[in-house]
C-alpha cells in the first residue's frame, strides 16, 4: 500500500480500507475507548477506595483505642468504686449541721488540752461554695510555741476535717508569752440541703 493510499480514505468505505489500518483504528477506538472509562468511571471509584481507606485507618485506631478500654473495664470498675469508698469516706469527715456545735466543743477542748488560753473563739457565719460550706472560726489563743504546735497537730488528729489559715504568731509586749492568731475552717457537705 502506498501512503497517497491513505489521502483516498473516507469514512464512507470503511470496509475498503487495508487491514493493518483497520487494525490501528481498532486499537486507537479501544485505547480511547478505555481511557473514557477510567476517567468516567475508574477514577471515581479510586477517588472513593482511597477514602474509604482512609476511614477504616481511622475506625481501626478507634476501635483500638475501645478495645483497650474495654480490656481495662473491670479495673476501672474497681477503680471507680475504690474512689467512691474513699470519696465516702472522705465525707464522713465533714460534719452535718448537727455536728458543728460538737466540733466546736472539739476544737475548744483541743487547746486546751494543750494549755493554750483562749481570748477569742468566735465562730463565723457559714460561707457556701459549690458543693460544700466553710464553716470559719476566728481564734487567738495565749501560750508558747510548743503548746502551739500541739493545739495544730490535735486540730489535724480530729475525725473531722479542720484546717488552720492566716496564722500570726506575735509576743504579746512585756511579757514572755505568744499570742497566736488564726481562722481554723471545717467544711460541711451541702448535699443534705437539696
Amino acid at each position: 500500500m502506498d501512503l497517497s493510499e491513505l489521502n483516498e480514505l473516507t469514512l464512507d468505505n470503511v470496509g475498503d480500507w487495508p487491514a493493518w489500518i483497520k487494525g490501528v483504528v481498532v486499537v486507537v477506538l479501544c485505547g480511547a475507548l478505555i481511557a473514557a472509562g477510567y476517567y468516567y468511571h475508574i477514577q471515581d471509584l479510586y477517588a472513593n477506595l482511597h477514602r474509604v481507606e482512609k476511614e477504616e485507618l481511622a475506625l481501626r485506631q478507634q476501635f483500638e483505642k475501645k478495645q483497650a478500654k474495654a480490656v481495662n473495664l473491670n479495673a476501672y470498675r474497681a477503680q471507680l468504686k475504690e474512689i467512691e469508698e474513699s470519696f465516702g469516706a472522705m465525707l464522713r469527715q465533714l460534719p452535718d449541721k448537727t455536728e458543728v456545735a460538737a466540733l466546736l466543743v472539739d476544737v475548744s477542748q483541743t487547746g486546751l488540752a494543750a494549755g493554750l488560753e483562749f481570748e477569742l473563739f468566735q465562730p463565723m457565719p457559714e460561707v457556701k461554695k459549690d458543693f460544700y460550706a466553710e464553716l470559719p472560726i476566728r481564734i487567738r489563743v495565749v501560750g508558747s510555741y510548743h503548746e502551739f504546735g500541739e493545739f495544730v497537730s490535735g486540730l489535724a488528729a480530729l475525725p473531722r476535717i479542720v484546717t488552720v489559715h492566716n496564722v500570726k504568731i506575735y509576743r504579746r509586749k512585756g511579757t514572755d508569752k505568744l499570742v497566736m492568731e488564726a481562722t481554723a475552717k471545717t467544711y460541711r457537705y451541702l448535699e443534705e440541703e437539696g
